[in-house]
């Protein structure tokens, strides 16, 4: 159950990201016109109207948002599953179908359906859940071929529609009955004064969550007890010192208890992720000061960490208390931020609502020091602290980033090597090899490199270090660039793909190519091609600036710098051409390639020209290299010509 609900935190964060830019807008719009809410000013409607695109609509973003965090591969289709999760009881479950399938009038209908609009979070993450649920279960199954066209992902939003149309039904005998009881138990606690006052500010952060605490709010806010705290207070109408208490103990929680918080999250964070959290708790906390919109803050924390949710409910309870037992008062229009409370103050009913401030510095004090004690105290999985989600095996791990199941592995195992996200800090490639900086190359695990089957590990300085590949190269940076930007998946045909080996021996020909001398790769000036880091091969030093193919095959990559080719051999060895030494440098000057990737090729037929002049002149070697990079597939090698001439045959290759 704590991992279910850390991993909702986690896809909550999408949609609440949104928000404190939404609530600033609002904020600023209700600034500009307090009193018309953009009736009198066509910027302030403008704002108000944009942030209410976001807020409005709280519902669909969280079940868009849930179904797509909460899905096995993080895909679209669950997203839009999420949507019409969440259209299905907006639907069916509103006051006007209500109406309709009791034939009764709309105005006779249980008030509690009005509740079930776009804002409901309750619903939105019901539906959130749901959609997932289905799309893990339902997204890869198989239907009859008369129905085929409606298998896999395009069954998932049909069977979802179908349980949430089931559930719909049962909202509707279900909803009303919790509505009444919570109304009913906010019309009791109204009789208890400043303790009831404490017990509605609990309750109304606790039902958050459900969406319920609008059931609660009625009762204190509006007029349905008679109570009407809101629209009493802004006509100063009522008892000063009593209009108002339903209101005046969130101000000092929103404007200064929950920013507190989101400090004590913030230092509570894991170092390397501090930057991350503090972009989002800084946001939040200044939305919550500034227009008293909580949800960025709240539901940051509201599932990962529960336990600490509770203790700011029960905190908003005591401010509560304390603010309607020493009768400070003040209120809101839009909700208890300082937009607000500086408003209210030239409210006449308002009463001594600066000790709010006072309040309010000791509530910062108090939930800085409570956060900090019960996330430490109980290891709560605030933002910054979640554990990884990768679990490694001992020899594979569970999650690998998204793409080819191969290259995934290499990826996922060279990157936690090399110490992951706490220790890399760029990721490049170049022809054949990995091009890293990391905060320490002391801390990078070799050994766990080379066990991966990877040719070479080759250490720079203290910041920089190679991982030698092959012609793949490209692949693998891919997938570590995608693991080290978050993108993982599950994997379940992995240790198929790296326990896969070839049995049949097959023999071919290698044709010279070039005109010039054949030279052992073990006395080439490169330490990588001389040291078989790359793999098996030969050298040929140059006489003439044609460059022939050594093999029949395909093209698998050309680089960029084109001064190296990959083939992929007729009998599966991955040949590449090297032409030059640390030629990458001159950047694709003295050569010119004649083929492009994909392409099929026969024995020596033209690859490229190398301007052997100019690269001499630029210093640098012109030996060009042949290489296997998939040596462990490699049976035999055998270079017998020593002067050759281009095309000729010069030896023979085995794969196994």
């Amino acid at each position: 159950m704590k991992a279910y609900l850390q991993r909702i935190g986690r896809s909550l964060m999408l949609p609440v990201a949104t928000l404190p830019v939404a609530a600033l807008f609002m904020g600023i719009g209700y600034w500009i016109d307090p009193s018309g809410w953009g009736g009198n000013n066509i910027l302030a409607a403008f704002l108000i109207k944009a942030g209410g695109t976001i807020l409005d609509n709280l519902g669909i973003l969280f079940a868009v948002g849930l179904a797509y965090g909460m899905s096995k591969d993080k895909d679209g289709a669950a997203a839009l599953a999420g949507l019409v999760a969440f259209l299905t009881p907006m639907t069916l479950v509103n006051s006007a179908a209500v109406a309709l399938f009791t034939k009764v009038d709309v105005e006779k209908v249980n008030v509690a359906f009005g509740a079930i609009n776009n804002k409901n979070v309750f619903i939105g993450i019901l539906a959130g859940l749901v959609a997932a649920a289905m799309y893990n279960r339902f997204s890869g199954v198989k239907l009859p071929m008369a129905l085929s066209f409606f298998s896999g992902k395009r069954a998932v939003p049909i069977v979802t529609a179908g349980l949430m149309a089931i559930i719909s039904a049962l909202l509707i005998f279900i909803w009303p009955p919790v509505y009444n009881a919570l109304v009913a138990f906010g019309e009791m606690i109204s009789s208890m004064g400043p303790l009831g006052a404490g017990l509605y500010g609990f309750f109304n952060r606790l039902l958050i969550p459900t969406g319920l605490h609008h059931a609660l709010n009625n009762v204190f806010w509006f007029n349905l007890a008679g109570i009407d705290d809101i629209g009493k207070f802004w006509a100063s109408e009522g008892t000063k010192g009593i209009t108002g208490m339903y209101q005046a103990g969130f101000f000092p929680v929103m404007m200064f208890g929950l920013p507190a918080g989101a400090l004590a999250i913030y230092q509570c964070a894991k170092p390397e992720k501090k930057k991350v959290t503090a972009s989002l708790m800084v946001a939040a906390a200044f939305a919550s000061f500034f227009t008293g919109v909580t949800e960025p803050l709240e539901f940051s924390f509201m599932f990962v960490a529960w336990p600490l949710y509770v203790v700011h409910a029960a905190l908003t309870g005591i401010s509560m208390f304390i603010a309607a037992a020493f009768h400070w008062t003040a209120g809101f229009n839009f909700s208890a931020g300082f937009i607000d409370f500086f408003l209210s103050l030239r409210v006449p009913i308002a009463n001594k609502p600066y000790m709010l401030i006072v309040l309010g510095l000791i509530m910062a004090v108090v939930y800085y020091v409570t956060f900090m004690f019960v996330i430490k105290k109980f290891n709560l999985m605030t933002p910054g602290r979640e554990e990884d989600e990768e679990e490694a095996t001992e020899d594979i791990d569970q999650f690998v980033a998204a793409g080819d199941d191969k290259f995934a592995v290499l990826a996922n195992q060279i990157y936690n090597a090399l110490g992951g996200a706490s220790n890399v800090t760029s990721i490049d490639n170049c022809t054949t090899r990995l091009r890293l900086q990391v905060k320490d190359t002391g801390t990078v695990d070799q050994g766990k490199i080379k066990r991966t089957g990877m040719p070479g590990v080759k250490v720079i300085d203290n910041n920089n270090i190679q991982v030698i590949v092959g012609t793949e190269v490209q692949f693998v940076a891919d997938e570590m660039t995608r693991l080290h930007h978050g993108g993982v998946k599950t994997s379940t045909a992995v240790k198929d793909e790296v326990a896969n080996v070839k049995a049949i021996i097959k023999k071919q020909d290698v044709f010279a190519i070039s005109d010039g001398t054949v030279k052992d790769i073990t006395l080439v000036s490169d330490d990588v091609f001389s040291q078989k880091m790359m793999g098996e091969g030969f050298a040929v030093t140059p006489t003439e600036d044609g460059v022939f193919t050594p093999v029949a095959g395909t093209i698998t990559s050309v680089f960029p710098t084109k001064h190296a080719v990959g083939i992929k051999a007729d009998n599966g060895l991955e040949i590449l051409v090297h032409m030059g030494i640390d030629t990458v440098s001159l950047k694709g000057e003295p050569f010119t390639v004649f083929v492009t990737e994909g392409q099929k090729v026969g024995r020596g037929q033209m690859l490229a020209k190398m301007d052997l002049a100019k690269i001499t002149a630029s210093g640098k070697d012109t030996d060009i290299m042949v290489v296997c990079t998939n040596s462990n597939e490699l049976a035999h090698l055998n270079v017998t010509s020593q002067v050759v001439k281009a095309n000729e045959v010069i030896g023979t290759i085995e794969s196994k």
